[in-house]
């Protein structure tokens, strides 16, 4: 296998590579596109940073390339879609600076409680002043840590080895995943309230983009510390520079920013401010962190060559092709009902239970577990989840999973069930194929009949005379129509679900009048992947 490596990569952590005869790798450092784009097509193998573009533009001429191995976590620089359509295989290193962040994280937070940078800068520059950088003991401090995943789970047994009381909010970690780390789970508000100190270490996607605002700023204590080595954009950077101007937040301590190398006004001044400790995105910038995530690529490249599963593959799954072939409807199917049911589960989830009824429990339904698990979870870790990969990732994150088969069924030839059980209930949903497409029949004891669309809603009520007006009308009167409708109920009078597709988004204004006009027991939007 010829190996083309195209950025700085640690030698030491490509030993698996030199050291295997099947394997010719060659260094090629800084090449100019045109000279990439031209020898490309002779590698079976790329392994990069995030200095070299792997665009459809690459792609094209990628020739005898299977394998692109990014030495990091991101993949933005890789553009996946396109070498799926290649079959090119995309692996990344999600772990390997799992620990430098979290070191980096305790560095930024100990230099701002204790004014070190700026307390060196005063000695240095020949003045000796000590009382001006009176700091702060984590000891008996409450730290707030909001995503308790790898980094934030590391983050939070260091602090509490300086004996601080950690709290910390994810919906997508199990209370168990908590108690392992001896941290208490609560919601956003609580840590907002309560906590001396707050960290971030979430991914950035819709969810997480300006988690923190101006109104979490305001509901915060005074002299508050704030703390983002994750992604920036996370704590929203306007609301952050101007807590620090009005002394809300005694101080804080950023590594990561919205745009890179910051160049903003509003940026700008942030760093500058005196009351922030900065670093330019180092993180994952340690010896160990990069040999980490060289050793991580060097593995993932041998078990390719061994014919072994990747752990970190981010797009293509390796199953028998007739299996997959004959499984790829009930794929869409299982796929579809876990992003729905994802969107409508309670927090913290504890366990996951797929169950399989009539034929389609005849044949090896593990491809369907991992799909259906990955389209649940894809939307809570820093790194892509999918077949390869998502059993591991629900273990880090404490969740149990569950497959259960049964030849037998009372209304479908075959159907797929998921139910997730969390510390406040469970949700399940159940599915099959009509005509090849996926169809929803069931959602807890109530019975359904729809199809999953870009946009829905989840209403369930107590079933009374006219709401099913008031719902249209008030939908109407925000201009979003209503496609269609399926309405199931346990009895005349009793609770009812609706569910709806419409051709538009509803706003929070629109859906609040919904539910008080409804006096909804439940009322969730639900946003499919188109």
């Amino acid at each position: 296998m010829k190996v083309l490596i195209t950025d700085e990569i640690s030698p030491e952590g490509l030993q698996p590579l030199l050291e295997d005869p099947r394997v010719q790798l060659d260094v090629r450092l800084n090449l100019p596109v045109p000279e990439l784009h031209q020898i490309i097509g002779s590698y079976d193998a790329l392994i990069t940073r995030s200095g070299t573009r792997v665009d459809a533009a690459l792609l094209e001429h990628s020739g005898n390339l299977r394998i692109v191995a990014r030495a990091g976590v991101g993949i933005d620089n890789v553009d996946v879609g396109n070498a799926s359509k290649k079959g090119i295989i995309v692996v990344n290193a999600p772990f390997g600076n799992v620990n430098s962040a979290a070191e980096h994280t305790l560095a930024l937070l100990l230099s701002r409680c204790r004014n070190v940078t700026v307390a060196n800068a005063s000695l240095k520059g020949g003045e000796w002043k000590r009382s001006p950088f009176t700091g702060y003991e984590l000891k008996g401090k409450t730290v707030g840590i909001i995503g308790l995943g790898k980094v934030g789970g590391r983050v939070a047994l260091r602090c509490r080895a300086f004996e601080a009381n950690v709290l910390a909010c994810d919906p997508y970690i199990s209370e168990k995943r908590a108690e392992d780390h001896g941290v208490k789970l609560v919601p956003l508000e609580d840590i907002v309230r309560y906590a001396d100190i707050i960290t971030v270490h979430t991914p950035l996607n819709e969810e997480t983009t300006g988690m923190i605002r101006h109104e979490h700023f305001a509901a915060m204590k005074d002299g508050v510390i704030v703390v983002n080595c994750a992604r920036g954009g996370i704590i929203d950077e306007v609301a952050m520079l101007d807590a620090l101007e009005s002394g809300k937040a005694a101080g804080a301590a950023f590594d990561v920013w919205s745009e890179e190398p910051p160049a903003t006004e509003v940026l700008r001044k942030l760093i500058a401010h005196p009351r922030m400790v900065v670093t330019p995105h180092l993180g994952a910038n340690t010896f160990e962190a990069q040999k980490n995530v060289a050793v991580d690529v060097s593995r993932e490249i041998i078990n390719y060559l061994d014919g072994r599963p990747m752990e970190n593959a981010v797009n293509i799954p390796r199953f028998d092709p007739d299996l997959m072939e004959h499984m790829k409807p009930f794929m869409g199917l299982v796929s579809k009902i876990g992003e729905f049911v994802a969107q409508l589960a309670p927090p913290n989830p504890q366990k996951v239970i797929f169950t399989y009824n009539g034929k389609i429990a005849r044949f090896d339904c593990a491809p369907l577990t991992v799909c259906g698990l990955a389209s649940l979870l894809n939307r809570q870790t820093d790194q892509e989840v999918n077949m390869v990969n998502a059993r591991l990732v629900a273990e880090t994150m404490g969740i149990v999973v569950e497959e259960v088969r049964n030849t037998e069924s009372e209304s479908f030839s075959s159907m797929v069930t998921i139910c997730i059980e969390t510390p406040e209930g469970k949700r399940s949903i159940a599915g099959t194929l009509f005509e090849g497409l996926p169809k929803v029949v069931k959602m807890r004891d109530f019975q359904t009949d729809f199809t999953p669309e870009p946009h829905m809603l989840v209403i369930s009520y107590d079933d009374k005379p006219g709401l099913i007006g008031k719902i249209g009308t008030i939908l109407g009167e925000a201009n979003v129509n209503i496609g269609n409708m399926s309405l199931g109920r346990r009895s005349k009078a009793g609770e009812a679900m609706v569910v709806l597709s419409i051709d538009s988004p509803a706003d929070e204004a629109t859906l609040e009048k919904v539910a008080k006009a409804v006096n909804a027991r439940f009322l969730k939007a639900v946003h499919m992947r188109e």
